[in-house]
């Protein structure tokens, strides 16, 4: 158990800033609120629109609501400590401070590590897209990581507590769990061993499939034409943006936490130490809004998905991709990096006899089904080869 006679701890690396500190908490507090509203537009705007409702961008909401997620566990507990004279916490708060930080970080980079896979099918295999990355496979995905991430936050958090203090001076701005740990003056051995442990699950493990996903990826592009690459760089940008930049984060908390920092500048420190929680949910909803144009036109237009007669999901599977929500204008190369035909977005038929075509030739099909736009009329010609 945790000993009785503690039942606080100091946070150390807070300075007096005197009036100051009401400019800092006015910043904190508008950064936090433009989190909130940028992955919340998000969000909604992926569940309103049924054209959304496809692999890549569920992801893309696990990944948003966990930016929130993460943004809860620090903001509020900052804003708190900026305007407080003595900066201690309640060694129970502490612990779910923990316990929120470290699992928000290990769902990022599941998240994003199960997203490059699903960046390798749409891309390597756009005609298999829909039956290997199915709706149902998407959530159990989903599920998987977060329950993976909290039980293995909360055994990490059941060796801490079980841990007699010696001390209760954190240096640091927010509760780090090895700093705890260091505090000790219990045998420590289990704890180091399920850290080293801990570290490989959350970095190594996740970094498998998204080193597997980039070198096929790589390969398709070297494969294929100069536009084949272009649209794969293009599908792979923002997800790329995040991995790296998530991950200089979590590679400076690693450094701080277990090697001696007080050589770097301590502005310096504070602002990496806490980069990883505040940079990545403000680039995210940036990268992914901005970049994707399918996220970005329907929020400008705000527009539903109606699509008379097709659903977008059927527009994207009839053009031969099978790629439908993730991207699919950027990311027209099959398993061979051999371009396809550019997509023309699907608009309300008028025409419903234009709108033919054989299911028992789908096995057939040789050449890529292209969309031509006349009008509001959004017209299939498909071409088969002899069986």
């Amino acid at each position: 158990m945790l000993n009785s006679t503690l039942s606080y701890f100091i946070l150390g690396a807070y300075v007096y800033v005197g009036n100051l500190r009401y400019f800092y908490f006015m910043i904190t507090a508008m950064v936090y609120i433009v989190i909130i509203i940028t992955n919340t537009s998000l969000i909604v705007v992926i569940c309103m629109n049924r054209s959304l409702h496809e692999p890549m961008y569920l992801f893309l909401v696990s990944l948003f609501v966990n930016e929130l997620y993460g943004s809860t566990g620090l903001f509020p507990f900052l804003l708190v400590q900026i305007l407080s004279d003595i900066h201690t916490v309640s060694a129970s708060l502490c612990f779910l401070q923990i316990f929120c930080l470290y699992s928000y970080a290990n769902v990022e980079f599941c998240n994003l590590a199960v997203m490059s896979y699903d960046r390798y099918l749409a891309i390597c295999y756009p005609l298999q897209y829909h039956t290997r990355m199915t709706t149902n496979k998407v959530f159990t995905f989903i599920v998987v990581i977060w329950l993976y991430s909290f039980v293995k936050c909360l055994i990490t958090l059941s060796l801490n507590i079980r841990l007699t203090m010696c001390g209760n001076v954190i240096n640091s701005l927010v509760c780090r769990n090895y700093l705890i740990v260091k505090l000790a003056c219990s045998d420590i051995q289990v704890n180091n061993i399920n850290g080293l442990i801990g570290v490989v699950l959350s970095i190594f493990v996740p970094l498998l499939p998204i080193l597997f996903s980039y070198i096929k990826i790589l390969n398709v592009c070297f494969s294929g034409s100069k536009q084949t690459r272009q649209k794969a760089v293009s599908t792979c940008t923002p997800h790329l943006a995040s991995l790296l930049n998530f991950s200089f984060g979590c590679l400076f908390e690693i450094l701080q936490s277990r090697f001696d920092m007080t050589s770097v500048p301590s502005v310096l420190l504070i602002i990496l130490s806490l980069y990883f929680v505040i940079i990545q949910p403000l680039l995210n909803p940036v990268m992914y809004g901005m970049q994707m144009s399918k996220i970005r036109n329907t929020y400008v237009t705000g527009r539903g998905s109606g699509v008379t007669g097709v659903h977008g999901a059927d527009c994207a599977m009839l053009d031969g991709t099978g790629l439908g929500g993730a991207d699919v204008e950027a990311a027209h190369v099959d398993a061979a990096g051999v371009d396809k035909m550019p997509e023309v977005p699907c608009r309300p038929l008028t025409m419903p006899a234009a709108m033919v075509l054989r299911q028992s030739d789908l096995s057939s099909i040789y050449a890529v089904h292209t969309f031509h736009l006349l009008g509001n009329e959004c017209l299939l010609h498909h071409l088969f080869s002899s069986s």
